[in-house]
């Protein structure tokens, strides 16, 4: 296969994501949420592994077509935003007034994140908490707290998003990669296992979700504290 095929056969992997989307809202609009998540942890892996194939296949240049930047962001936007408000909304999580002003925040402050040029670090961290409702909100769907601590959860992380703290990707931050990175890929089992097992509260896979929840969102704020030794 030459490079262009190989660009072109990423950009279409990318795609499948929006296919992902519509099976994920399929199983939304009939509430059922573990099948749902399901759908949404294999668009996380879709989305996870695209973004290292476009570099390493150079699809800028070998299939500048179709923009893969944009691609991303649409299907972003349904899997990491979109779908998660509407699950957060109809689940019964949050009632009445709270469920209207979480929906509100997370949809209007992610539209308006995901369209800022500065959202991205010079090491390839996010600025600000980088919208990923989906995975807050199947750690809430798991743990169940309280309405008050969901809503206070939601406006925190979305006020976040329009701060100068860090948050880490795990595959393009260098620094600490060699432990984020499996970090990053035990949330994914440990997401995909509570969704399984219809987050039933026995289950281990709770405090997995709660320990490398916790380490995604901190080690970049830790990071700004910590700075890297110079040499």
């Amino acid at each position: 296969m030459n490079a262009r095929l190989k660009a072109l056969s990423v950009h279409l992997l990318t795609a499948t994501g929006a296919v992902l989307s519509m099976f994920a809202m399929l199983a939304a609009v009939e509430e059922k949420w573990s099948l749902m998540f399901l759908w949404l942890v294999v668009a996380l892996v879709v989305d996870g592994i695209d973004g290292p194939l476009a570099r390493r296949y150079d699809v800028k240049s070998n299939w500048p077509t179709y923009d893969g930047v944009l691609l991303d962001l649409i299907i972003d936007f349904l899997t990491y935003v979109f779908i998660p408000a509407f699950a957060l909304f109809k689940s019964g999580l949050l009632t009445g007034w709270s469920g209207w002003l979480a929906i509100i925040a997370i949809v209007y402050g992610s539209v308006i994140y995901f369209a800022d040029t500065r959202m991205k670090t010079k090491d390839n961290s996010f600025a600000g908490f980088p919208a990923c409702w989906n995975m807050v909100v199947l750690v809430l769907f798991a743990l169940k707290p309280g309405e008050w601590t969901i809503l206070f959860i939601v406006i925190a992380l979305t006020v976040t998003m329009f701060t100068k703290l860090k948050f880490i990707h795990p595959v393009r931050t260098d620094r600490w990669r060699t432990l984020s990175l499996p970090v990053a890929l035990a949330w994914v089992f440990f997401a995909g296992w509570a969704a399984w097992v219809d987050f039933d509260p026995q289950s281990w896979a709770h405090w997995g979700l709660v320990l490398t929840s916790l380490y995604l969102c901190l080690a970049g704020i830790v990071q700004q504290m910590i700075p890297a030794r110079q040499g």
